[in-house]
């Protein structure tokens, strides 16, 4: 079942996946168009991320692994033969037949591990080491579908190098046991009733770590270098014919994000740590911020939805009766901020109202939660039991997740993770 209708109602189940093997794999060439900032160090990374999981799981969140997932969806035969059409034109032709052939767990395997030429096969570029390239991205759970509601929205990802993410979330929440049932909002890849599909420059691009479920009436969504105007009209359109129902919020907050390396998302930008605060970058999310960001709202109620220009984020939400304090990732100087939000300051998860997880080197940005009454604990405190955190006691507390190397790939705790059901 799927259940989340905010950012911080009490997290009960999760989407995550361990950097595995394709992270092995990944080779400088692959950098730029998968947004890397170096190559990973896999066993560390995994030690990192599985403390994360491991500070979950002992607050009693059930954790779900995609490969997991992925690997009993593929049980299904017409999951395999659906996933496997999907991919194969794109495929060497003397690969097509042993991904047919091939069981759950090896399709699993070179679905997200990639597939290599011979280890003797010479080469630098990524089409001359791998006859189908690795997805060193796919620990990011946050971007292939958005789980809003009782629904999912399904991805269309930017670049090619992230393809296949989005067709393995459509196979998971399509075919496996747990989700198959869950009503699709929206695949923007799919054809629309009075309106062209169209492909290239122009196709509909969303990801995950761009829309933020505010509350049950509220839905952001910034418009960045990751997900275009197209994908944000088929996304309004597709919320206005539920809201028409009572099924779905009634307002979509349009972000319109500087185009920087650095603001990949918006939730790179801008997360919820309680009813009453957000974790924020002030240049670009306060109204008298140097590169304020202007923001649309569709009202979801109207016969044919358009985009009404309104001010900052924080007095539109205010609009929509959230009164958010503005906690500034990397406190009040400019250059802490610009550094803490490279290193994901401003993306946090919250386990509970009040309760978040951030990752340990911003320190600025611990010393605002700080001060603002959040209780601060080292990840490895509380899986030693020297610290405890009750996420029903309503108290504020940051945990601090060891973020040495898996914080190169450019991703904080809220990129990571995807809620399946929240309170």
């Amino acid at each position: 079942m799927l259940q989340v209708h905010s950012e911080i109602g009490r997290l009960r189940r999760v989407l995550m996946h361990e950097p595995g093997p394709e992270v092995d794999r990944m080779v400088p060439a692959m950098m730029e168009e998968l947004l890397f900032d170096d190559i990973l160090y896999g066993a560390r990374a995994r030690d990192e991320h599985g403390r994360f999981r491991r500070v979950l799981q002992l607050l009693g969140i059930e954790v779900d692994d995609a490969r997991t997932l992925l690997r009993e969806a593929l049980e299904q035969e017409a999951a395999r033969r659906w996933l496997v059409q999907l991919i194969e034109d794109e495929l060497p032709a003397a690969l097509r037949e042993p991904l047919r052939a091939a069981g759950p767990e090896l399709l699993t395997r070179h679905l997200v591990e990639g597939v290599r030429f011979e280890p003797e096969h010479p080469g630098i570029e990524v089409h001359e080491l791998f006859e189908m390239p690795p997805l060193p991205n796919w620990c990011f759970q946050r971007d292939p579908q958005i789980v809003l509601g009782n629904g999912v929205i399904f991805g269309s990802m930017a670049t090619p190098a992230r393809y296949r993410e989005s067709l393995l979330a459509r196979t998971i929440f399509r075919y496996h046991p747990d989700f198959a049932g869950s009503e699709v909002i929206l695949d923007p890849l799919t054809a629309e009733a009075g309106h062209p599909l169209f492909l290239g420059l122009h196709r509909p691009r969303i990801e995950g770590g761009d829309l933020l479920v505010l509350s049950s009436q509220v839905v952001a969504i910034g418009e960045s270098e990751r997900t275009n105007s197209v994908g944000i009209y088929r996304l309004a359109r597709a919320l206005a014919a539920r809201a028409g129902q009572e099924a779905g919020p009634r307002y979509l907050l349009v972000v319109e994000l500087p185009r920087r390396r650095a603001y990949m998302h918006l939730d790179t930008l801008f997360t919820m740590v309680d009813h009453d605060a957000c974790l924020v970058h002030a240049p670009v999310i306060l109204a008298d911020g140097i590169e304020s960001a202007r923001v649309f709202t569709f009202d979801l109620h109207s016969a044919e939805p358009r985009p009404v220009l309104g001010g900052d984020l924080l007095s539109v939400l205010r609009k929509h009766g959230m009164e958010l304090e503005p906690i500034p990732c990397g406190g009040s100087d400019s250059v802490a901020q610009q550094r803490e939000q490279w290193t994901d300051g401003a993306n946090c998860l919250a386990l509970a109202p009040g309760v978040i997880t951030l990752y340990d080197r911003n320190v600025r940005t611990v010393e605002a939660l700080s001060k603002r009454g959040f209780h601060i604990v080292a990840a490895e405190d509380l899986l030693l039991g020297r610290e405890e955190i009750d996420l029903d006691a309503g108290n504020r507390a940051c945990i601090l997740l060891p973020s040495n190397e898996i914080s190169r790939a450019r991703g904080g705790p809220h990129c990571l993770t995807h809620a399946l059901q929240r309170d």
